[in-house]
């Protein structure tokens, strides 16, 4: 998941590509905490009101070393066999399309669970939560190695993700609890740096060590630098100060507001997009490696593993594109990014390697910039129950994740690379007509622009 931020209007700090399920915390220490310096800390603050934790303190430095290490856990497992899909396919003799189910099964199993990790966090605590999660995850990571047939490993994987939803549905709720809220971007950012670390460390472990010696030595490794993040971030992430429980009609209520938000025609143009767009970007991404590791190309699991670099570009454009809103409006800019996806995926038509990897540059950028736009436009579009908005288009981006990106290899492997490229230009452009469509254009200053983005991970 590149994961994208922007700030409310009351000043807290939010992730988009995040659920943002968790109440504001009432004033004062919450769940199973003692007054403590942290007590005022901050701006403005009164020697009796929680303010966070300030810049500088150790605890701040604690939660931000903790939550990128979270982040890395997280995403290096969450991705793990993406890089070696074609010697895991020939290995277990499946397909393509049933190799990449190890991955759209782990992105499901977060789809999922994100609402319930986040609901149960309003419960018990946002740090003991993240601990189970975590934990869990790091546990069922390692037996990942270990599975005896390919429907033991699918089921692993599954589960996996479930697991692992309790990270990235709960850390920028516990950020914005935590942290003085003059720090919160700045800390939230260091939580993204780790994301996207991981996302790509889990990739580039998993090609060199699947070349020498399998898939199963690929994950392992990606499991290990899981379980050594896992057990930084249990060791650094202090106790929660900000906490405070829901209150017992929550539920009932976030599930009104859900509903609210499915029948709002506007964001459910914004849900489309989430589902299209990333089911499309995921489908590249399973299915190059295939392409890159048969004729006329031969490439090793190392090299292709390297592609994956090019998600560094995503980083680039969606800070442009949060910038361009001011000028040209979200509409042009979220249509431009799907321009330039096509673009780019236009270019891996041909059979030079060269152009293959610049288009891949341009497919990538343009997919961050679009993901940008659309997932700080939910927030603004809806004016009440932003969290529930967010967790709406989570669900619509993992489960688009999850089945185009598992469908797009029935398209590949029976009709070969064009037509999977020419299948994904077309949701590029469906999104496109349907952005146009659903958001009447608008002046370019109109509302506040997404925000700046610190990174991806997916």
């Amino acid at each position: 998941m590149e994961i994208m931020h922007w700030k409310h209007p009351s000043g807290r700090f939010y992730a988009e590509g995040m659920p943002r399920l968790s109440i504001s915390p009432a004033p004062g220490p919450g769940f199973g905490t003692d007054p403590g310096p942290g007590l005022g800390a901050g701006p403005g603050a009164t020697p009796d009101v929680w303010a966070g934790h300030p810049k500088g303190s150790e605890a701040y430095r604690r939660i931000l070393a903790g939550l990128a290490f979270a982040g890395v856990a997280t995403f290096a497992q969450l991705y793990s066999t993406q890089a070696v899909l074609p010697i895991l396919a020939a290995d277990l003799h499946v397909s393509a399309a049933e190799a990449a189910l190890t991955i759209s099964l782990a992105t499901v199993g977060l789809a999922l669970t994100v609402l319930p990790w986040s609901f149960l966090a309003d419960r018990i605590g946002r740090v003991r939560a993240m601990m189970w999660g975590i934990s869990a995850a790091t546990v069922l990571g390692l037996l990942v190695p270990l599975a005896p047939s390919f429907p033991v490993l699918l089921g692993l994987r599954l589960l996996e993700g479930m697991a692992l939803g309790g990270i990235p549905a709960i850390a920028i709720a516990y950020l914005n609890e935590e942290v003085n809220k003059a720090h919160a971007a700045l800390a939230a950012g260091s939580y993204v740096a780790g994301t996207t670390l991981g996302g790509l460390a889990g990739r580039l472990v998993a090609g060199p060590a699947g070349e020498l010696w399998g898939w199963r030595a690929a994950a392992l490794a990606v499991s290990v630098l899981a379980t050594a993040a896992a057990v930084v971030f249990l060791l650094l992430v202090p106790r929660a100060r900000g906490f405070t429980a829901a209150a017992a009609g929550g539920f009932r209520g976030a599930l009104r507001t859900l509903s609210g938000h499915a029948r709002n025609p506007r964001l459910l143009a914004l849900y489309v997009q989430a589902f299209l767009l990333m089911g499309g970007f995921v489908a590249v991404y399973n299915y190059l490696g295939f392409r890159l590791s048969g004729q006329p190309f031969s490439l090793p699991a190392t090299a292709i593993s390297l592609i994956f670099l090019a998600y560094l570009s995503g980083t680039v454009s969606a800070r442009w594109a949060a910038g361009l809103t001011m000028r040209f409006g979200r509409r042009t800019v979220l249509m431009a990014g799907t321009g330039l996806m096509a673009t780019g995926l236009a270019m891996t038509l041909t059979q030079l390697l060269v152009l293959i990897l610049l288009g891949l540059l341009l497919f990538t950028g343009g997919f961050f910039a679009a993901h940008s736009i659309g997932s700080g436009w939910t927030g603004l579009i809806a004016t009440t129950g932003r969290a529930q908005a967010a967790s709406l288009y989570n669900l619509a981006y993992y489960l688009g994740s999850s089945v185009l990106g598992w469908a797009g290899g029935l398209v590949f492997q029976g009709l070969g690379w064009t037509a999977l490229a020419l299948t994904v230009i077309a949701l590029a452009g469906t999104t496109a007509v349907i952005t146009a469509v659903a958001h009447p254009a608008s002046a370019p200053a109109a509302g506040a622009a997404p925000g700046t983005t610190a990174g991806t991970s997916r």
